[in-house]
Parts: C-alpha cells; sequence; structure tokens
C-alpha cells in the first residue's frame, strides 16, 4: 500500500473501532513494510490481536494489538477520547509486560507515549498527512522494533530536580526580601500543587498557565490578590470567573495570604508551567527545591528531609513491606485457587448428574421420574458444596484486601515524604496486583481501599512536614491516573492529619515522645554524628534526650540511634505495636556506641535485611550509610543482597559474632592513641631547624629538648610534610618553659589566646601544656629507639617504623613495641582482616583503635605484647616472622626512596633521625608520587609475594594451615579471644 492510498482510505473510511481497528493496523503494517501479527506470529504468543488483559477499574478490556517488548495498541472511533484510551492501556501494561511504548489511535491520529520505567514519559503524534512523509514513517517504525533510540533521556527525579531548580531561585529571591521561610515554603507548595492540578486535569485546562500569563500584564502589586482569589476557591470550591473549580481543601489551601511577586517572578512561574508536564514530575525529590530554606533554620539538623532516589528506597521498603506482603497474598491466592478448583469440580460432578438423570429419562421416564427425590438431593449437596467453596474463595480475598487497608506505615522521621510516598505505591501496586489475579480467576472485585489512610508520619519541621502532605497528596493521584483508577471522591485533597509536626522523641515536657502503633517502621532519620549533637541540637536539649534515653541510648551514639532503639522496642515487647523496621543509618551504627543499640536486635536473631556499607547522598554531598532491617514475619535473611543464616550486629555474616570479643590483659598498656594539642604548638620545619641551632638558653638547654618532627596520618600514608611541634611537657610551670625563648614566645603568641578562650580549666591554667600529653606513651617509650606507628584513618591498614623521637599526632596510633615479630604480626593479613572487622571507620576509610582493635587482638602464643621481645629472640617461629617483616619493610622503603632519587643528610643538630630529601626538582616530582597508598593501590607482585611469605610465617606460628578463608580466620581468632579472656589474660 502506498502512502497516498493509506491517506486515501482511512481519510474517507466511516467504519466503527471493532470494525475498522484490525483492517486499520494491517494496512498501516503494508505501509511501514513490516509483518502484520498473523503473517509473523500465527499462534500469537508473541505478537497478535486482541491481547487478553483485565482492567483492574473493573470490566473486561482487550489491547487492540501487542507485541512482545515492542507495544500495546488501543484504538478507539474516530474523534473519541484518546485520553481515556491511554489510561484503559495503561491498566494494561502490567499484564502486556510493560511493553515500552503504549500507543492509542482513532485511525486519524496515532499517539505513541513511551512506556521505560524510570524516564519521562515522551508523546509523539502522527497525523494522517504524517504517512505522506518517509521521515516521520521511519520514527513510526522504530516503535514496531520497540527500538530504544526513542527513549527519553532524562528521568523524571532530573526534569524534577531541573525545574526545581528555578523554584529553589524563586524561594531564595523571596527569602532575601525579608518574608518567612516557612511562609515562603507554604506559597510555593501551592504553586507546585496549582501546576500539577492543571496538567492532571483536576484544574480547568490551561487555567493556571492561562492566569499566570494574564498576570504579566497587569500590575505587579495585584498578583497576589489574584492568587489569593484562586486558592480561596480551591479550598471550597465553586466558579473562579468562568470556570469551575473543584473542591480540594486538604489543608493546603488555607487562609494564608500569597506572597508578592515581581514581574520576573510571574514570569519564572509562568513560564515553568508553560514548559513541563508536571503530572510526570516525581513528587519525591520536590523537596530540593527547598534545601536552601531548611538550611536556613536551626532544626534542619533534627530533619529526615534527606532526598533520595526511589531505587535506594526501595532497599528498604521492598524487604519491610512489599514481600512479606506478596508473600501473604501468595499463601491467600493458594487458597482461593483451591477453592475455586472445588467449585469447579462441584460443578463437574452437578453436570454429570443432570447429564445422568437426561439419559435415564430417555431410557425409561418411569424409573428416572422415581430418583427425582434422590437428585434434587445429590443437586442440592453439590450446590452447597459449590457456593461454599465460592464464599472460601470471597472470604480469602477479602481478608487480605482487609488487611492491606488497614496496614500502617510509620515514617518517625518523615521530611519531605519520600519513604511514605513510595510505601503508598507499594502498598497500592500490591491491592492491584491482588484485584488483578482475582479478577483473572472469576472473582468479582471490589473497588480499591487503600490510600493515604496507610500512611503516618513525624516531622519536627512545620513546612516539611506540609510538604510530605503535598508529596503524598500528587503521589496518590498520580497513581490512580496512571492505573485508571477515575472517578475521584471531593474533597480532591482529604485530610492528612497523621502526618504530625511533632518532635519524635521528646514531648515539649520533656518526657519521651510516644510513636503510634503500625505494622511497620521506615525512614532515614538525621545523619548526626553522636559528637555533632551538642552543637547542633543544643545542650540542653541533648541534656534532656540523654536523659529519656540514658539506660537504652549510649551517650557517645549518633542520633540516628534514638530511633533504632524506639522502633525496636515497639517490636519487642510484650504487646508489640509494630512488626517490622527499616532504617537508613550513618554506617557507623556498626561500631562502637552506636552499634549497641543493635546488640539486643542481632541477639534476638531479628536483622534480616542489611547493607552494611552503601553511598547516599546528603545535601549535596556523597556519604557511606548502612541500611538495616529487622522484626518478624519476614521472607529471607539477606546480607548485601545475598542469602545468609545469620547477621551481626556489625552487620557481617560471620559464624563468629567477633564484636563480642573482649580486650586481653596481655595486650594492655601497649597501643595509645596520639597525643592532642589544642593550639598552635606545631611549626614549619625550617622554622624549627633555625630554633635547634640557637645558642644554649638561660637554663643551660638547647631548644632541642622541647621541639620534635610531628607525624600524622598523612605522613605515614603519603610523604612527610615536615611539621614539627613544640613540647612543653617536661616543664611543669610557666617559668620553666619560659627559659626556651623562641618557642615560648611563639606559643605566648600563637597558643596561649586560643587556651584562655577554652572552657577546659586544665588547658586554660597549663596553656604550654598539649590538651593530652600522653604520659603513658611517654612512660613505654623510654629506653626503645624506635616504635610501631599506624594512622587511625586510612584506607590500607598499614604499619611503620618511626623513631622515638618523632610525636604521633591523635590521627596517629602508637605501638610501643620495637620488635619485628611484633611489627610483623601486626602487619600480617590476620590482624588486617581482624582489625577491618573490629575497627569502626569513617566513610570508606577503616579506623583503628586501641582498645577495640588492638586490645582484643589474640597474637600467636609466646609472642604477646606482655612478653618482653628478648625471651622469645630465639624461637623459631618469633625468628621467621621477624625476618618476613625486616624484609617487607626494607623492600617497602626501597620503592619508596630510591637510592637514586634521594640523599641522606644528617638534621642539623644530632639526636634526630636523618633528613631524606630529593635529589634534583625531576626527582621531587616523581617522589611526591611515591606513597604507601599509591603502592598498595598498584600492589606490585613483589609487594604481595612478601606478604605471602610474612602471612605464612604468621600463620605457622599459630599453627595454622595456609590458604583459611576469611571466615575461618575470623572464627579461629575469635575462639582465642574469648579462651584468653576468660582465663584472666
Amino acid at each position: 500500500m502506498t502512502p497516498a492510498q493509506f491517506v486515501k482510505k482511512w481519510s474517507d473510511s466511516q467504519l466503527r473501532e471493532r470494525q475498522a481497528s484490525q483492517s486499520h493496523f494491517n494496512d498501516l503494517c503494508a505501509l511501514l513494510g513490516v509483518p502484520n501479527p498473523i503473517e509473523d506470529d500465527p499462534v500469537g504468543e508473541r505478537y497478535c490481536f486482541e491481547r487478553g488483559a483485565s482492567k483492574t477499574g473493573g470490566g473486561d478490556g482487550w489491547a487492540d494489538v501487542w507485541r512482545k517488548g515492542c507495544f500495546g495498541w488501543e484504538y478507539k472511533g474516530k474523534h473519541k477520547n484518546l485520553d481515556a484510551a491511554l489510561r484503559q492501556l495503561q491498566a494494561y501494561a502490567l499484564d502486556l509486560q510493560n511493553p515500552p511504548y503504549l500507543v492509542v489511535s482513532d485511525m486519524e491520529r496515532i499517539i505513541v507515549h513511551t512506556n521505560w520505567t524510570n524516564t519521562v514519559s515522551r508523546k509523539l503524534v502522527f497525523t494522517l498527512d504524517d504517512m505522506l512523509d518517509p521521515e516521520q514513517l521511519a520514527v513510526l517504525r522504530l516503535v514496531f522494533e520497540g527500538s530504544e533510540s526513542l527513549k527519553p533521556k532524562i528521568s523524571p527525579q532530573e526534569l524534577t530536580a531541573k525545574v526545581a531548580q528555578r523554584f529553589g531561585d524563586l524561594g531564595r529571591r523571596l527569602q532575601e526580601r525579608g518574608h518567612n521561610p516557612r511562609d515562603v515554603a507554604h506559597f510555593l507548595n501551592r504553586l507546585v500543587f496549582c501546576m500539577f492540578a492543571e496538567d492532571a486535569k483536576l484544574l480547568p485546562e490551561g487555567l493556571f498557565t492561562r492566569l499566570t500569563r494574564s498576570m504579566q500584564l497587569r500590575p505587579a502589586a495585584e498578583t497576589a490578590p489574584q492568587f489569593n482569589e484562586l486558592f480561596a476557591k480551591m479550598s471550597v470550591g465553586g466558579l473562579f470567573g468562568a470556570d469551575v473549580i473543584k473542591w480540594f481543601n486538604g489543608g493546603l489551601f488555607d487562609d494564608k495570604p500569597a506572597l508578592p511577586l515581581e514581574r520576573a517572578d510571574v514570569k519564572l512561574i509562568c513560564d515553568t508551567a508553560a514548559e513541563h508536564d508536571w503530572s510526570d514530575l516525581d513528587p519525591s525529590v520536590f523537596g530540593n527545591m527547598f534545601e536552601e530554606a531548611l538550611k536556613a533554620t536551626r532544626e534542619r539538623a533534627a530533619l529526615g528531609a534527606h532526598y533520595t532516589d526511589r531505587e535506594k528506597i526501595l532497599k528498604i521498603i521492598d524487604p519491610v513491606i512489599t514481600w512479606p506482603l506478596m508473600a501473604e497474598w501468595d499463601a491467600a491466592l493458594a487458597k482461593i485457587r483451591e477453592a475455586l478448583d472445588a467449585r469447579a469440580a462441584a460443578e463437574v460432578e452437578r453436570k454429570a448428574v443432570l447429564e445422568a438423570a437426561a439419559e435415564a429419562m430417555r431410557q425409561d421416564p418411569v424409573k428416572a421420574k422415581a430418583g427425582e427425590a434422590a437428585r434434587r438431593k445429590a443437586l442440592t449437596a453439590i450446590a452447597k458444596r459449590s457456593d461454599a467453596a465460592l464464599g472460601q474463595a470471597k472470604d480469602q480475598l477479602e481478608a487480605f484486601l482487609g488487611r492491606l487497608s488497614r496496614f500502617r506505615v510509620l515514617d518517625p522521621a518523615c521530611g519531605s515524604g519520600n519513604f511514605l510516598y513510595v510505601a503508598l505505591h507499594a502498598l497500592k501496586d500490591i491491592e492491584r496486583r491482588a484485584l488483578v489475579d482475582a479478577q483473572r480467576l472469576g472473582l468479582e472485585v471490589p473497588a480499591p481501599r487503600v490510600g493515604l489512610a496507610c500512611v503516618r508520619g513525624i516531622e519536627i519541621e512545620e513546612y516539611a512536614a506540609e510538604l510530605a502532605r503535598v508529596t503524598l497528596w500528587i503521589g496518590d493521584l498520580q497513581w490512580n491516573a496512571k492505573n485508571n483508577y477515575t472517578g475521584l471522591a471531593e474533597p480532591i485533597l482529604s485530610s492528612l492529619d497523621q502526618i504530625e509536626c511533632r518532635d519524635a522523641l521528646l514531648n515539649k515536657d520533656g518526657t519521651e515522645a510516644e510513636w503510634p502503633a503500625v505494622d511497620v517502621i521506615v525512614g532515614n532519620p538525621p545523619f548526626l554524628g553522636g559528637k555533632k549533637l551538642l552543637g547542633d541540637l543544643g545542650e540542653n536539649h541533648v541534656e534532656k534526650l540523654r536523659a529519656v534515653y540514658r539506660d537504652r541510648v549510649a551517650g557517645g551514639a549518633d542520633f540516628v540511634c534514638y530511633w533504632v532503639e524506639k522502633a525496636w522496642r515497639k517490636i519487642s515487647s510484650e504487646e508489640p505495636t509494630a512488626v517490622r523496621a527499616g532504617f537508613v543509618t550513618t554506617n557507623s551504627i556498626r561500631d562502637g556506641a552506636s552499634r549497641k543499640v543493635l546488640d539486643p536486635i542481632a541477639d534476638a536473631v531479628a536483622i534480616y535485611e542489611a547493607w552494611a556499607d552503601e553511598p547516599w547522598t546528603l545535601q549535596g554531598a556523597a556519604v557511606r550509610v548502612s541500611m538495616t532491617c529487622f522484626g518478624n514475619g519476614f521472607i529471607e535473611r539477606r546480607l548485601e543482597g545475598r542469602p545468609t543464616t545469620l547477621i551481626n550486629a556489625d552487620l557481617t555474616g560471620s559464624a563468629a559474632n567477633i564484636v563480642r570479643a573482649e580486650r586481653l590483659t596481655d595486650n594492655g598498656d601497649v597501643c595509645f592513641e596520639g597525643g592532642q594539642k589544642f593550639g598552635a604548638f606545631d611549626i614549619p620545619g625550617d622554622l624549627a631547624r633555625e630554633w635547634l641551632v640557637e645558642p644554649r638558653n638561660p637554663n643551660g638547654l638547647t631548644n632541642s629538648s622541647v621541639l620534635r618532627p610531628l607525624l600524622n596520618g598523612a605522613d605515614l600514608v603519603r610523604r612527610s610534610s615536615d611539621t614539627w611541634v613544640i613540647d612543653f611537657e617536661a616543664m611543669a610551670t610557666e617559668r620553666e618553659a619560659a627559659f626556651f625563648e623562641k618557642p615560648f614566645e611563639y606559643a605566648l603568641k600563637h597558643v596561649k589566646p586560643e587556651r584562655d578562650l577554652s572552657t577546659v580549666p586544665r588547658n586554660r591554667e597549663f596553656w604550654w601544656k598539649h590538651h593530652r600529653a600522653r604520659p603513658e606513651l611517654r612512660q613505654a617509650l623510654i629506653g626503645k629507639q624506635r616504635y610501631i606507628g599506624t594512622p587511625v584513618v586510612a584506607k590500607y591498614r598499614t604499619f611503620v617504623w618511626l623513631d622515638t623521637t618523632a610525636w604521633p599526632s591523635n590521627l596517629l596510633d602508637a605501638i610501643a613495641r620495637d620488635d619485628d615479630t611484633t611489627f610483623g604480626v601486626l602487619q600480617s593479613r590476620f590482624h588486617e582482616l581482624w582489625s577491618l572487622r573490629m575497627g569502626s571507620s569513617l566513610e570508606d576509610r577503616p579506623r583503628y583503635t586501641p582498645s577495640t582493635t588492638f586490645e582484643t587482638f589474640p597474637f600467636p602464643e609466646g609472642l604477646t605484647p606482655n612478653i618482653p621481645a628478648a625471651d622469645y629472640a630465639n624461637d623459631p617461629r618469633a625468628q621467621a616472622i621477624a625476618a618476613a617483616a625486616a624484609e617487607l619493610n626494607r623492600l617497602r622503603e626501597a620503592w619508596l626512596n630510591p637510592p637514586d632519587l634521594v640523599k641522606i643528610e644528617p638534621e642539623v643538630v644530632p639526636g634526630y633521625p636523618d633528613r631524606i630529601l630529593p635529589v634534583s626538582p625531576e626527582a621531587a616530582a616523581e617522589l611526591k608520587k611515591r606513597t604507601l597508598t599509591n603502592l598498595y593501590n598498584q600492589r606490585p607482585a613483589w609487594l604481595d609475594m612478601a606478604h605471602q611469605r610474612l602471612d605464612a610465617a604468621v600463620a605457622a606460628a599459630y599453627g595454622w594451615p595456609e590458604g583459611l578463608s576469611d571466615d575461618e580466620v575470623l572464627e579461629r581468632l575469635f575462639a582465642l579471644n574469648q579462651e584468653r579472656a576468660a582465663a584472666g589474660r
């Protein structure tokens, strides 16, 4: 068929939809040169007319044409409502395996809607005249191929963020003019909803755009009164000019006045409304436009308003809500099928009785009449069984649908409502699936009941709570429209008083706040570390908080721990008021004081889904978080997305719950945190050297008595910063310190002013001394020429030899041992595994702590840190480890400082280690690249082999075979820890 023939035929056609649809489609296939369903798939498994589908809105429906992986196609008669056709097709989409294109046509127009997941919907319109254009035919041919070339490149979230940026700018301008951030947010909420309502056809077509366009022709002072008039009418419904406004209500359109706008503001609003289809935007990220306003308030720290994408949220919603409820539906569906099978069997039996009766009447009417009473009795019994079976099926369906309608979800830090929005959609999707399944089995299904009543929220900020309500209203309306649930009752916006604006942890009188009884609890509570609580929440508030939760949450725990503890209490009480919970938390919840809230949950074997260290976005910055689900009635226990039998409090799955390891007395008084200065005691190396060569001071001592190289973690894993420190620890009085003229004058000028402001009395009184001078470390280093250092936080757990003249900062841990054997055990795979599991973490960098990491680690028997190295010097095990460790250290130093790139020079005065200097500027550039971090990033073969030799020596010292798995190593180490702890070692 030629294009001209196609256009003439279908321009003249007056056939109705059913008469014309297949003929039109076959002609279109001929025009495009593609096979029609009969030619391509006579069986109709992949490509067919009238693909069966059941609409969830009630009744039967058919997709007029379907091609697997390409499209669903719905026809309507000429000039019929194709929007209604699209909604009808959307109701079929799930049953049609979500094709990438949904196509509607009235035979004069073909309208293609893209249907890819997580992209905005793109609409392509083809008229009969377009059929004469080869380029348009080529585009339409792509639809038949299911091509991704028409797939939109932007997601709803990206489009929403783009539009939200404009409103963020408007919000900031309004605040700069002196308007209260809450009033600004309320006003913007109304504008956002009006734009959505216009494009979702809840307002008369084009009303909002027409209104804002006309405002640009009037004085700016008239804009606020016009908005006030519109908002007032949306509050109660009625006439707005010549247009009829629906009754919206919901509290959004209260009597608060609109804000005055300038002409540029009105243009921005009008352009934004006109340029985008707001019905497609994702309400879960509307909160972005209020980020600046939220930052302006003190309560920002206490919000759960951390906006993130749907896929991340589903890692909580699926295991807490969707999977358990779908398992319940699968069980109910099996019982429904069983009941309907029984009814079908009864129907077969009834037919058999009737057929037997007919045959009997044909052969012997008299005899047949004699058996009529027995037949009636049998038929009555069969009918009762059939009705009972049908009743059982209906009861099962009603029980599940009733459970869904009563299901309640709480987000006790709901922010802008992201989690509640996704949870609401999950519940509505489950209900839709149940209705589709039941209808396919022939059951009459009731109207949907799952709605906004299913969600509960608590939010401390008034306008964030309102934003959550707007998010939920829009999300509910979008879902209904997309799934062909129409006929909205008024008021359109139901009350959402269950989104409460209050503190989730404390009442105003300082008592513990209560949460409503619900089925599940979800959310991402505020990301505040324990050390930041005082600064962000205020001392008075934190004191009250810790007093109320004193015996339940450790004092130094992260803020999220209070939410986790409260949720677990609701789940584990004798009369539970929740069943399951899932939270996104700081990833430090696996460690230290924060982990204590997970200990009882892990002890009850109640953690069933965990992601220990996931990327997240907070206020535009990348952070690391943990995701934890716990409670009862779960489907499968999973760790990092894989099945597991156990999840420990540190969110690992090892059978050895090593977070229960105890500190060993064998390891005491050996590993110390570095010093803390609290003041500008640090100086550059060049200045230190000037002072070192000064003449002796009046007390007869040189400045070398109070000057030391200062090291931090970066000095170990990168290159030395050549920083020194003034150290007056040996000077008991200010007078003694003053004898060291130059260092004292410097400290007097740079340290004392800061110390005078300190809230710590000792820091003011002994201002010339370091805040924490670590006298126990100084004592432990007496008589030693070197000690072992390791960064507190680093990508790789490395240990380095340090000269005892060098002083470790608080970012270094110092191990007061000088033997290669101890160095080798610490640098082995065995201690690395232990430290990674026992230590806390900062983002993706493990943290090393003396108490939990070093003091719990069981060294090989006979080589423990409480034994002098001389006592095991002749032990072959110790000698093997020492030789491998020394070789590893030699090789690393040779790589870090190649002889051809460096020169060794003595320090300007004796008593300090030699200086390592580059031989040239080119050498200096190369040496900058030679760091421990870069070495372990590359991990060359020689380094791997050196570590393997060391690991083999340490394994032999334990008496263990080589090749043990990580879990086997940890289990053995944990057993040793428990054995020694029990023996008081």
